[in-house]
């Protein structure tokens, strides 16, 4: 029960900002900020593909960087998918944009990702704080990013080639919710940094947009999805990954990852940190490894850009996988899952490498 409880303490308030986010997300999406995001993009890049892009680009860090990965694989992917459409561009490597940098910008805050959050008490242990994990993780998180910019180019160049027209101008929302979202998400990014613990500023954030909300469309608010099956579904992985771990299975991972900080020490751990993600899905991987990287801050860092960067060679890989899967399927986009593994494994080998390389160099 002792282990259960501390367990809980640990999960919930990650759960909560889970669902948290996930409202203020769907909120700002709903009021059309990510709708007139995109499109102010497709204008200030003036008829050209590639500033298109690299806008879509800038805008899917920035998403998943202060509103988690969960955030542009749900709600930023239609919107680029709908805009690629509406200029006449190939979809496809605007969506692979949005699923890497999903999940390989998803370390340099916190809340960038779940993983982050549940790393977060360990580092406490260590008693390093967010200021010090910020000092940590900025060099992996830049390189794992530039990384995949230049994959994304690399795999998809034909296509970024060329010029488009103009779109015209989105459909009309209400500016005063548009201002106030925008401002939301934009105060979020310093309160995720202060300090405090993630879940309070998200619940701010929730219940100030979701009173404007109600105040002027409440109607709005019936389309809001509050992901309470995804939260339940993480809770029972870690209960699972919790008892596994009692019945023994930290001690066999600990012989299979090893020990030390040195670049080849902290390459097989994110490697395998990787490969279980894409096998068992990075929440409970990160769980199951945790044990054998708290050691040092440098090898839980490593143990991240593993689970964060990796999971993207399987559609179960990551929640933010999943999702995007969905909502590409929804904005009629296939994308075959050969094709998925075969781009992503190529991404997901040099991404960690190289961000892990950069973090041994910088740690």
């Amino acid at each position: 029960m002792t282990d259960l409880a501390a367990l809980a303490d640990r999960v919930v308030p990650v759960l909560l900002f889970l669902v948290f986010i996930t409202v203020v997300a769907e909120i700002c999406d709903l009021v059309g900020l990510f709708d007139e995001a995109a499109h102010l993009a497709a204008r200030v890049a003036r008829g050209r593909t590639f500033v298109l892009w690299l806008l879509v680009v800038v805008l899917a860090c920035v998403c998943t960087i202060l509103l988690s990965l969960d955030t542009t694989a749900v709600l930023l992917t239609p919107v680029a998918i709908a805009v690629a459409g509406q200029v006449g561009v190939s979809p496809l490597p605007f969506a692979m944009t949005t699923l890497w940098l999903a999940n390989t910008a998803s370390l340099l805050l916190p809340v960038s990702n779940l993983t982050n959050l549940l790393a977060l008490h360990r580092f406490d242990a260590l008693g390093l704080s967010v200021t010090d994990y910020l000092s940590l993780m900025w060099a992996p998180a830049l390189t794992a990013i530039v990384l995949t910019v230049a994959l994304v180019w690399l795999l998809h160049r034909r296509e970024l080639r060329g010029r488009y027209e103009k779109p015209g101008r989105p459909e009309p929302h209400d500016r005063l919710l548009v201002v106030v979202a925008a401002v939301v998400a934009a105060a979020l990014g310093p309160a995720f940094v202060a300090g405090i613990t993630p879940a309070w500023p998200a619940g701010i954030a929730a219940v100030v947009l979701v009173a404007v909300t109600a105040w002027r469309s409440p109607a709005l608010l019936r389309r809001v999805s509050v992901p309470w099956k995804a939260a339940v579904g993480v809770a029972v992985l870690f209960v699972v990954v919790d008892l596994a771990l009692g019945f023994g299975l930290g001690p066999w991972l600990t012989s299979v990852v090893g020990s030390g900080n040195g670049p080849a020490e902290l390459l097989r751990l994110s490697g395998i940190g990787a490969l279980t993600s894409n096998g068992i899905n990075n929440l409970p991987a990160y769980l199951a490894l945790e044990g054998t990287a708290d050691s040092s801050p440098v090898r839980l860092a490593a143990l991240l850009v593993g689970v964060n960067a990796g999971p993207i060679v399987t559609v179960w890989g990551s929640l933010a996988t999943i999702l995007w899967a969905q909502r590409c399927r929804s904005a009629g986009l296939t994308v075959s899952v050969s094709r998925l593994a075969v781009t992503g494994l190529l991404v997901a080998v040099v991404v960690v490498t190289g961000a892990t390389l950069a973090l041994s160099a910088s740690a």
